[in-house]
């Protein structure tokens, strides 16, 4: 009993304790994010992962298509000897990306950039969440030294 009343933060100078507590929050890190950002922010991240994986397929298979077209103009049958124009038109066309690769890069990084406007919107709300809880408190001081003032007053 007599230890907590010797602690350094156990008595105040002024009749005032000030104690503003932070907005309702669902917990942790993620306290200012809402169950539906929270869902979206799964889902987008669900798409991008996808996204990611059909970009690696089709890279793989890309490069699996230049490394066999590669081997048909080294190696040629004599069936394909016929074909020497078509080969050469597939060479050229696999030296450039395939148009769904960049398609797919394309969707990551919109999918990336929604994420990134989702996480900024958070940001934001806690910052605002973190500027009212400092207006309540510097209100709050406000209206002491208020007091303080009309106390004055009335013993003068």
């Amino acid at each position: 009993m007599f230890s907590t009343a010797f602690q350094a933060n156990a008595f105040q100078n002024n009749a005032f304790q000030i104690a503003v507590l932070p907005p309702k929050q669902v917990g942790g890190d993620d306290g200012y994010i809402t169950k539906e950002e929270l869902r979206r922010i799964q889902k987008l991240q669900q798409k991008i992962a996808a996204r990611q994986r059909k970009l690696e397929q089709s890279t793989k298979d890309a490069n699996a298509y230049r490394k066999q077209s590669i081997r048909n103009i080294v190696d040629p049958k004599p069936i394909q000897v016929k074909q020497s124009k078509v080969q050469s038109k597939q060479e050229v066309k696999a030296d450039t990306p395939l148009a769904e690769t960049e398609e797919l890069q394309r969707s990551i990084s919109y999918l990336e950039r929604q994420l990134d406007n989702l996480q900024q919107t958070v940001a934001q709300r806690q910052e605002f969440a973190r500027l009212q809880a400092h207006l309540r408190i510097l209100e709050a001081k406000r209206l002491e030294e208020l007091d303080d003032e009309e106390t004055i007053l009335l013993l003068m």
